[in-house]
């Protein structure tokens, strides 16, 4: 008898690259929930195994230590590769190695999706806009980034492995899929990663000064991890002849001192708000234009900021407390690397 998941299609065997990190561990729980097998595959620079600890008893599961920029010899159905390092501390801490996972990783999840005949899709990002002249930002705005700045071993490198995905579509009639991820925040960040939510969550939560960079007019859409994944998802199932690049985030827009305030306020902090120089490149406005997630996948976020933040302050304030919680390692100060 042929097992078939709960919506009613044949479970596949699905590869998560990068899965033991913050997006990629809430995509795994959320594919095993759909009845799929998940081979979740990390080395565990940014990930944290105890990410996806929960999942290990499951049959369904298997987590393999691996690094995307070495070639992958498993035989899955389908490949989500979401491996490279995502916040400013961290890409720019190896910027040499994040040009090689995000081109030589593409390679390689592209050559084994060629071996297998099988779709490909990548997380690709908002950060292939650079810093915008165009507002908000359509999937056919081409960007304005800075090829040799601090940034542009992520900004580059996603740029690169874009055009490794089209090329190989193109030239070897492999089935991608690109997506183009805007800010996204939700239990599991990593609370030394730089990015914006997380830093302005704990230094509320530990009653400090919170770092607003520039005056804090510059904006960012922020988009619930839930909503991102059921994104990602909504991609990978769409018809063979959509392969994007789709933008999937959350339109509605901030500034980062609204965030701030809003932080304090949820989190009942005395914090106050200290504004810092803003860093190199650091993008002035991001907000996705997802007209085309709308029309073509049926995609939109259905979070409410207040709502996920609640979420993730409840998350932050369990880890600061040294309470129970599937959070990622230890807790360290956070960096200020950019308003990312």
């Amino acid at each position: 008898m042929v097992n078939i998941n709960p919506n009613g299609l044949l479970p596949k065997r699905i590869a998560v690259t990068g899965g033991a990190g913050f997006v990629g561990s809430h995509l795994c729980e959320a594919l095993l929930g759909r009845g799929h097998e998940v081979l979740c595959i990390d080395n565990f620079y940014t990930g944290a195994r105890v990410n996806v600890q929960h999942l290990l008893g499951n049959p369904r599961f298997e987590l393999m230590r691996h690094d995307i920029t070495f070639p992958l010899y498993i035989e899955v159905d389908e490949i989500y590769n979401l491996a490279c390092p995502a916040s400013p501390v961290h890409y720019q801490f190896d910027p040499v190695q994040t040009v090689k996972t995000s081109v030589i990783g593409a390679i390689n999840a592209l050559g084994l999706a060629k071996r297998l005949r099988v779709p490909v899709l990548q997380a690709s990002t908002s950060e292939v806009y650079g810093d915008p002249e165009v507002h908000p930002q359509p999937e056919g705005y081409w960007g304005n980034v800075n090829p040799i700045g601090p940034r542009s071993c992520y900004d580059e490198g996603k740029r690169c492995a874009e055009t490794l995905f089209f090329d190989y579509h193109r030239q070897h009639q492999i089935a991608i899929k690109v997506v183009r991820i805007f800010n996204t925040y939700g239990p599991r960040m990593h609370p030394n990663d730089g990015r914006v939510v997380s830093n302005f969550i704990v230094q509320a939560l530990r009653g400090e000064d919170i770092t607003v960079f520039g005056d804090g007019s510059q904006t960012r859409s922020f988009c619930y991890v839930d909503d991102l994944v059921r994104g990602l998802i909504a991609m990978m199932e769409s018809p063979k002849d959509v392969i994007g690049p789709i933008n999937i985030g959350n339109p509605a827009e901030f500034t980062i001192r609204q965030l701030a305030e809003q932080v304090i306020a949820l989190t009942g902090s005395r914090s106050r708000i200290i504004e810092k120089p803003l860093p190199q490149d650091d993008p002035k406005q991001r907000q996705p234009d997802i007209s085309r997630a709308r029309d073509t996948l049926g995609w939109g976020p259905t979070v409410q900021l207040e709502q996920g933040l609640k979420a993730t302050i409840a998350y932050f304030d369990r880890l600061l407390s040294h309470r129970p919680t599937d959070a990622t390692g230890p807790l360290l100060d956070p960096a200020p690397a950019g308003q990312a």
